[in-house]
């Protein structure tokens, strides 16, 4: 039987073909990695690995073995991961939504590889509207939800997504020709608002009640859903500040959708009840973090 290092050291180099990155990789010096390898090829008896001063590459005898290793040392890993859901609790129903169609592409992505890393819990998708967003995770209903921040008295994070803000006029309105603007026109136009239950924190990152130089904004009328606001920018009634996927995701004749050039982005990700940091929320939560990869899931330059 191989040693668990031996089949580390083959499989990383294999992978790398590189003996100082690999050594790095599992924290080992060159000179073990290279006393492991060897090891392994007398026991094989022929070489794996051709080494030159200038490359590392696999002989045929190498390729093959990692080829037959890679998928047993993975469902070893499975079989590991399997027992520890049982033992933690990553089994049975996990409910996990989202608000906003620009956050269903994210959201799915990590719901595959949850389900990969957790087959024997059952993952159930809805999506949440404006109104009903905070009452589904404070009732139970909704254990995850990918929405955007800041999101009042939750947990929350990583963020998965970032995108750069624009803001919606009426395809008529004075705004609608230029080519950006700044956050201080906010001053000069009411500006729709959202429902009454969003929470205070997230109207003063969307909606504020005053522009950065402290002017006051406006308030326009307030709308019960995306779509409604929306409706409300369209008649007239008001301008909105939103992230620029609506343009892909709510294209209307009758708005237009204009940069905002001084704007922070809007960042999204996982939001939580703190009572509900279940193993299968946390989980859930690092798989949305792979998913989306190294730096969250910018979506749009920022």
């Amino acid at each position: 039987m191989l040693e668990r290092l031996e089949i580390e050291v083959f499989l990383a180099l294999a992978e790398e073909l590189h003996f100082g990155r690999t050594a790095e990789r599992l924290h080992l010096t060159t000179g073990r990695v290279s006393q492991v390898v060897k090891k392994l090829e007398r026991r094989i008896g022929g070489p794996l690995f051709e080494r030159t001063s200038r490359s590392v590459r696999l002989t045929a005898v190498g390729g093959k073995l990692a080829d037959d290793l890679v998928p047993v040392v993975e469902a070893m890993a499975a079989a590991l991961r399997r027992a520890e859901d049982a033992a933690r609790g990553v089994t049975g129903e996990l409910r996990v939504a989202f608000l906003g169609e620009w956050t269903a592409p994210v959201l799915l992505r990590a719901v595959a590889l949850f389900g990969e890393r957790h087959p024997d819990c059952r993952v159930d998708v809805r999506e949440v509207q404006l109104g009903n967003s905070r009452t589904s995770l404070e009732d139970g209903s909704v254990d995850v939800l990918i929405a955007s921040y800041p999101f009042d008295g939750m947990a929350n994070g990583p963020v998965l997504l970032s995108e750069r803000r624009v803001l919606a006029v009426a395809a008529g309105h004075p705004l609608a020709a230029e080519s950006s603007v700044s956050v201080e026109v906010l001053a000069d136009h009411p500006v729709v608002q959202y429902p009454a239950v969003t929470s205070a924190s997230f109207k003063r990152d969307r909606t504020p009640e005053h522009t950065p130089s402290g002017r006051p904004v406006p308030k326009g009328p307030s709308g019960g859903t995306f779509s409604e606001m929306l409706s409300l920018v369209a008649m007239g009634r008001g301008v909105l500040p939103v992230g620029e996927h609506s343009r892909r995701y709510y294209p209307r004749p009758d708005v237009a959708y204009v940069p905002i050039h001084d704007a922070s982005p809007i960042l999204r990700g996982p939001v939580w009840r703190e009572g509900n940091s279940t193993a299968r929320v946390l989980a859930f939560v690092r798989a949305a973090a792979d998913a989306a990869g190294p730096g969250g899931g910018r979506s749009t330059p920022v």
